[in-house]
């Protein structure tokens, strides 16, 4: 019998969780796919050159995304992630090779409500690849199949493990270990993004967080923010507050450790207005905790966190 997504992320504790994957390896793939997601090729400061060849390659990465079974969970369709990549191309370095960004927002829904809550907004800012048109997009496991597909690839495997941390206690371990075995897979790769020494910004680090023992409070507080708090907030909002403001913690506790780390600053950047929104509306001790450990931890952005203390 398969299980839905939905249940997975729910129920599974990780070691549940894990075996079932396993076994669900085994099983022949669902007809539901796991990605509903907005794919765009936009080249704004390239002029003067066929532009047929970036509509081809937008199309086929829709497909690669969207139409292709990247585990073997099934899926309702109404349980398909939601998330967005644009690729912003910057220079065509020959006939078949470009240079540009890839934006990757992934969103996940609150429980009985229509919000939803992003859990990333990164730009990457190293991605070169080749294309043809009309070339197939393959994509094989442990193995570079090329810079497109395999940066894809990668941040699709990203997406799966911040998704099910945000369901389940450490849920993504099996996703963050394909998102690792791309990465180990591409050190030889001429492409930029795949090494630590390539930069603190990078593919390297984004996994190598996630998988560290040593910021395992980082998912801890992903799954206690959404699954404990903001999953409840429409039934119990001061119930659901309370449990944002006991996982806040648990970024306090990394920053002590680790105040540059690459994935602190991804939750600042999608967490922070919604921090201020949730907490607006709280107690007056609420708010000062709130404020004082965000104060703390996203210094740069200090005076932001002062809304929450207006008046209701």
């Amino acid at each position: 019998m398969r299980l839905s997504a939905t249940k997975l992320k729910l129920f599974m504790s990780k070691k549940v969780l894990l075996f079932i994957f396993s076994l669900l390896l085994l099983l022949p793939a669902a007809k539901s796919q796991e990605f509903l997601a907005d794919i765009r090729v936009t080249t704004p400061t390239i002029e003067g050159t066929d532009k047929r060849v970036f509509e081809a390659l937008q199309s086929a990465l829709y497909d690669f995304v969207n139409n292709r079974k990247w585990t073997n969970i099934n899926f309702k369709n109404q349980e398909r992630i939601e998330c967005s990549i644009l690729i912003t191309i910057k220079e065509r370095v020959s006939s078949d090779e470009f240079k540009g960004t890839i934006n990757l927002v992934l969103r996940r829904p609150a429980f009985k409500s229509s919000y939803n809550s992003v859990l990333l907004n990164y730009i990457d800012e190293n991605f070169q690849f080749r294309y043809i048109e009309s070339q197939p997009l393959d994509f094989i496991e442990n193995t570079y199949s090329s810079s497109l597909t395999s940066t894809v690839a990668f941040y699709l495997y990203y997406f799966l493990g911040l998704d099910f941390d945000s369901y389940s206690l450490y849920g993504g371990d099996p996703f963050y270990r394909v998102a690792e075995a791309i990465v180990n897979s591409a050190q030889n790769a001429q492409e930029r993004g795949w090494k630590a020494f390539d930069g603190n910004r990078n593919r390297y680090w984004l996994v190598e967080n996630m998988t560290n023992p040593a910021y395992r409070p980082l998912r801890q507080f992903s799954y206690e923010y959404h699954r404990l708090g903001l999953d409840i907030m429409s039934e119990k909002p001061d119930e659901g507050r309370a449990a944002i403001g006991q996982s806040l913690t648990y970024l306090q506790q990394t920053w002590k450790d680790r105040p540059n780390l690459l994935t602190l600053q991804l939750i600042f950047d999608a967490k922070r207005d919604e921090i201020i929104n949730v907490f607006s509306q709280g107690s007056p001790q609420e708010k000062t905790k709130a404020v004082n450990i965000m104060r703390e931890v996203d210094p740069s952005n200090a005076s932001k966190y002062e809304k929450i203390l207006a008046p209701n």
